[in-house]
């Protein structure tokens, strides 16, 4: 991918969502509680033998694509992968999930689709469905929305230490398209020049809303072999693009061969005239996945599983990507 001109350049922020803003509110939240959180990526409890540990995500403003083009069924999956992947990154078995939708009215052909990608991410991730809530606020929402809490357990020797370390081997595992991140950049760049019902011109069987909705792929089958191979940290590729590897400790990051972006990246960057660095730090550009591991124990990791070695870890405070610099 290569930048692009200056006009009508898009950008996250002017989008609506200023990340940097977005992080430093969360920091304030939880400065006010007086919060001590044990990792990056989940709130722990110590419960004697191991740890509880919670989750809370929710699908964005994907969302809004899936009401234009009235397909719901995916984006339960999405609702679970959300949760369930930031407990993976902790090194926590998720167990249990709760939901929570938002709606102006009720609507049961809607709460049926969701209930459906519920079904089929709780199947994948292997967890149980303790409950919900569905709430009917017509002077607060209009529409709807989705979030949900997602609880697991880990003994205390399973978490993951969340520090990489220098001469780390990087093993990356791919994603399957756009996640649920990053979601009102790509629908505005979208929609500049499209409808989401056009044919999506890389895959003409699929419309550009299809195309958007491909749900959030699951990683909870990394967790066994990660913890068997020694995995120091891991990150999940969310809100911030490829900055989250910043979360596994001040180092740099040298990333020399990461998985090819899928084509939708290619489409919003030329339809919304969006730099690299912008591409990169807003969306997994074809990677979702990413774990730091001493470098002897990284080719049985990937022998265990579908990852590959993508990098490794330098001293410095940035990462390093496809030309970029990152920080």
């Amino acid at each position: 991918m290569t930048d692009t001109d200056d006009a009508d350049r898009l950008t996250y922020a002017e989008t609506g969502v200023d990340i940097e803003a977005s992080e430093d509110a969360t920091a304030a939240l939880l400065e006010a509680f007086g919060s001590d959180l044990t990792t990056e990526y989940a709130g722990l409890i110590d419960i004697g033998d191991r740890y509880l540990a919670l989750a809370t995500d929710g699908v964005g403003t994907k969302l809004m694509v899936a009401e234009a083009i009235e397909d719901f069924s995916t984006i339960g999956i999405d609702c679970i992968a959300m949760n369930v992947n930031d407990l993976v990154a902790a090194g926590v078995e998720p167990v249990a999930f709760v939901d929570y939708l938002a709606i102006d009215e009720p609507d049961d052909d809607l709460t049926n689709e969701i209930g459906e990608g519920l079904a089929v991410g709780l199947e994948e991730s292997g967890m149980t469905l303790l409950g919900g809530e569905t709430a009917v606020m017509p002077d607060v929402i209009n529409g709807f929305d989705l979030a949900g809490t997602c609880a697991g357990l880990a003994g205390k020797d399973e978490i993951f230490a969340g520090e990489a370390q220098v001469g780390d081997v990087l093993v990356g595992f791919a994603s399957n398209g756009v996640h649920s991140n990053g979601l009102t950049l790509a629908r505005e760049a979208v929609t500049r020049n499209h409808e989401y019902t056009d044919p999506f011109p890389h895959d003409t069987d699929r419309s550009i809303g299809e195309e958007l909705l491909r749900p959030t792929r699951l990683y909870t089958d990394l967790l066994e072999p990660m913890r068997d191979h020694g995995v120091r940290a891991a990150a999940h590729i969310t809100g911030g693009g490829w900055t989250n590897l910043l979360r596994m400790g001040d180092n740099e990051y040298v990333i020399e061969d990461p998985f090819p972006a899928q084509p939708i990246f290619e489409f919003v960057q030329e339809e919304g005239n969006v730099t690299d660095d912008e591409m990169h730090r807003t969306f997994n550009m074809g990677t979702g996945f990413v774990v730091a591991i001493p470098e002897e124990r990284a080719d049985d990791l990937v022998a265990d599983t579908d990852g590959q070695v993508i990098g490794h870890v330098e001293d410095g405070d940035s990462v390093e990507i496809r030309g970029l610099s990152l920080s």
